[in-house]
C-alpha cells in the first residue's frame, strides 16, 4: 500500500470521529472527493428533482470530473486535516 493510500484510509477513519459534524457544503466536498478518489469520474444518471440530496451529491462529484484519483485523495486528506485543526467547518 502506498503512502497516499495509507494516509487516505487514515483520514477516512478520522473524519468519522470528528468532535463536530461539518457543515453541509463541507460534507458534500468530502463525499465528492471520496467518490472521485475511490471510483473515479461520476457514473450513472443524474437523480431527478425529487431526490434533492442525491442531485447535490451527483453534482458535487461531477464537478471533480477529470481529477486524478491520487489528487482527490490528497485533497481529501488535506480537508480532513483542516477539519481536525478547526481551520474548516
Amino acid at each position: 500500500m502506498s503512502d497516499i493510500n495509507a494516509l487516505f484510509a487514515q483520514a477516512h477513519e478520522e473524519v468519522q470521529q470528528l468532535p463536530e459534524r461539518p457543515g453541509n457544503l463541507t460534507l458534500l466536498r468530502l463525499y465528492a472527493l471520496y467518490k472521485q478518489a475511490t471510483k473515479g469520474d461520476v457514473q450513472g444518471d443524474k437523480p431527478g428533482f425529487t431526490d434533492i440530496v442525491g442531485k447535490y451529491k451527483y453534482e458535487a462529484w461531477s464537478a471533480l470530473k477529470g481529477t486524478e484519483q491520487d489528487s482527490a485523495k490528497q485533497q481529501y486528506i488535506e480537508l480532513v486535516e483542516s477539519l481536525k485543526s478547526g481551520a474548516a467547518s
